[in-house]
């Protein structure tokens, strides 16, 4: 079983695109400013790109231009705009973020530049981490489900997910964690590929296994599909904690100690588990 896996998952590393990601997070991003003042302009700028911010991200800003309503909407990804000025179609309000709201307002609304955003402007990487982390390890939860589910359901033997090119669950959540490890080194503007990141793959692919037996077990010890739930569960909080660890080695250089790992998977496997109901529920509807 473990040869058929390991063999799924080396076709999975073949349609993986470190270069399609490299692409995504290089876009030069273009932010119009729209003030009546050099004050606010200046207050824009360092919103965008504090002190201690890289040059790249300095020199992005300080290329950007006040534009009109029409021209920003052509020219620009985005416009901050100060309070009593048009607001373009593209454009946002301008005011303090200390909960990072406009940051998670810009990413939400523009998710084709998440990883762009992130690498360019250090405001954006915690939102976009965020984002990444929870998208996937929800799709992996997905994803355990469904492929559970026909053991269940009968009706449920033609998913496609169920059989195919995915015909491990186990391949399946690794290629996920794996992307999403190339996307969150791409963000934090490190380097991205399976030879650059062999130390952090080779850990995802090692510890696939644990989270497959360990699913399987709580499947195993609850009758008539109850395990369902823990097993989707076990799918979001062990993708979640990867993540946790891959953003912080991104960020800090070093990953997470066991008892925060162990501390940040008791939480995730409960929140898991609520988003696992939802998805059962609709899967089941």
């Amino acid at each position: 079983m473990q040869l058929n896996v390991l063999k799924d998952i080396r076709k999975i590393y073949a349609g993986l695109n470190p270069e399609g990601i490299r692409a995504l997070a290089a876009k030069d991003i273009q932010v119009g400013l729209m003030a009546s003042t050099d004050e606010t302009y200046r207050r824009m700028e360092a919103f965008l790109a504090p002190a201690g911010s890289d040059v790249q991200a300095l020199r992005a800003v300080s290329s950007a231009a006040s534009a009109s309503g029409s021209e920003a909407a052509e020219r620009y990804d985005f416009v901050l705009c100060e309070a009593g000025v048009p607001v373009p179609r593209n454009g946002y309000l301008f005011e303090s973020d200390e909960t990072g709201s406009l940051a998670r307002l810009i990413l939400e609304e523009n998710p084709d530049l998440e990883l762009a955003l992130a690498r360019t402007f250090p405001l954006f990487r915690d939102a976009a981490a965020s984002r990444i982390l929870y998208r996937i390890s929800r799709e992996n939860a997905l994803f355990a489900l469904v492929t559970a589910l026909p053991n269940v359901i009968p009706s449920f033997l033609d998913v496609p997910w169920a059989v195919g090119e995915f015909a491990t669950d186990t391949a399946f959540l690794t290629m996920n964690q794996i992307r999403m490890a190339l996307q969150l080194a791409a963000m934090y503007d490190r380097p991205v590929g399976f030879a650059e990141q062999k130390i952090e793959l080779g850990t995802i692919v090692a510890g696939a296994f644990g989270w497959r037996a360990l699913a399987r077990e709580l499947v195993g010890k609850i009758p008539l599909g109850g395990g369902l739930i823990p097993k989707a569960a076990v799918a979001f909080a062990g993708t979640y904690v990867v993540g946790l660890g891959l953003e912080k080695v991104n960020r800090t250089g070093s990953g997470m100690s066991r008892q925060q790992s162990r501390d940040a998977y008791t939480a995730a496997f409960e929140h898991g588990k609520k988003v696992a109901g939802e998805l059962a529920k609709d899967a089941r509807a």
